[in-house]
Order: C-alpha cells, then sequence, then structure tokens
C-alpha cells in the first residue's frame, strides 16, 4: 500500500512537470496594423531578448505566419511556456493600389497584394493549431466590420479561448468601450503595444485563458 502511494505521489509531480514545460501555441490575429508583430515583438523581447519580425507603416508588412519556439513567461510565480505565433493581416479585400499610395512601384505593390492574399489564407489555416488566440485590435479604428465579424467567427466555430487587444490606448482616438460593446461575450484589455502599458493585465488573462484549454 505504502509503495502504491509513493509511485501515485511521484507520478503526479512528473505529471505536473510535463504540463508546465508544454508548449502552449499562442496565436495574434486581427486586420493589418493594429499591432500583432509590435506586441508580440514586446513579448518576445521582454522574455528572449529577440523580435519576432519587423514592423512597418505600410499595410501588410506580415505576409508570412512568422513564430518563435519556447517563449516563458513568468508572471506573479508561476511560469508557462508559450509558441509565439505571429500571423498576417486579415482582410476580405487586398488591392494593389492600396500600397500604390506608400510610393510603391506598381509591380511591388502587385507582388505584395498577392504575398498579402496569400498570407490571409495561411493565417486561417494556422488557426487549427491554436490553443490560444489573441485579436489585436486598433482601439482607434471602428470595431464593427467584416474583417473583425470574419476573425471572431472562426473562432467561435473552432471553439478557441480569446483574449480581444484594444490596441493604441496611448493615443487620443482610443475608444475601448466600443470594442467592448462590440464583443461583449469576450473579455477586453486596452495596452500600449509601443510603451508596453498595461502588459500586466495582459498577462494575468493570459494564464487564465491557459486553464481553459483542453
Amino acid at each position: 500500500m505504502a509503495i502504491r502511494i509513493v509511485k501515485n505521489f511521484f507520478k503526479r509531480i512528473f505529471l505536473n512537470i510535463f504540463r508546465n514545460k508544454k508548449e502552449i501555441k499562442l496565436g495574434f490575429y486581427g486586420p493589418p496594423n493594429a499591432g500583432k508583430t509590435s506586441l508580440a515583438n514586446r513579448i518576445c523581447k521582454d522574455f528572449t531578448g529577440e523580435e519576432i519580425g519587423s514592423v512597418s507603416k505600410i499595410p501588410h508588412e506580415t505576409r508570412n505566419v512568422q513564430f518563435k519556439e519556447k517563449v516563458e513567461i513568468e508572471y506573479k510565480g508561476k511560469k508557462l511556456v508559450f509558441k509565439m505565433i505571429d500571423t498576417p493581416g486579415i482582410a476580405t479585400k487586398i488591392d494593389y493600389e492600396e500600397f500604390l499610395k506608400f510610393k510603391m512601384k506598381k509591380r511591388d505593390a502587385k507582388a505584395r497584394a498577392k504575398e498579402a492574399t496569400q498570407g490571409v489564407v495561411e493565417s486561417i489555416k494556422w488557426l487549427d493549431d491554436m490553443n490560444i488566440v489573441v485579436v489585436v485590435l486598433d482601439a482607434c479604428e471602428n470595431p464593427y466590420n467584416q474583417v473583425n465579424i470574419t476573425i471572431i467567427g472562426n473562432l467561435i466555430a473552432r471553439k478557441i479561448p480569446v483574449l480581444i487587444v484594444a490596441n493604441k490606448i496611448d493615443l487620443k482616438k482610443a475608444n475601448i468601450k466600443k470594442i467592448e460593446s462590440a464583443f461583449p461575450e469576450y473579455e477586453v484589455i486596452g495596452i500600449s503595444a509601443k510603451y508596453g502599458k498595461n502588459l500586466e493585465e495582459f498577462y494575468e488573462s493570459i494564464f487564465k485563458l491557459s486553464k481553459k484549454i483542453k
């Protein structure tokens, strides 16, 4: 009897260690230029010293899924290991003329539009691999649009734990309440990825969501 108790004790310890070291696939989704890569960069830089990708004012800078393995995040004495997955911005329509406004050559604009379109398809495919999804929205933009509905609809269908981030709260036009009204069924955290504002609340929500992973 005593031997069985000891075996069960060590079995529980082993299972807890394995569970804690398992990588949680954390995906960053949202429309172009909402700040997905900026947020992922800040988190990766804080905990690994390295960024995940480049950012630009030109839409669809991220046109391929990019990720960083084994990002160990520590919050209030607890640690979780994440695979950070930064995805191309979701858009229902991508027109090469959009890029001409940024003084891109027509040939380059068409190539970028094609790559961005492929990136959207890739982003949706990757949803099937996610454990948690952070939907990053620009707090200065109207959240009631087809892009956001498409993203949320795909997440609802897959029953993936979701956290909505209202980014750019450092700007005067930011309106978190509007995003909260648009998606009342989800928790909304206001942050500034640029200045690292309110990330403590972000980490707390991510750690809570990690408990919902099946």
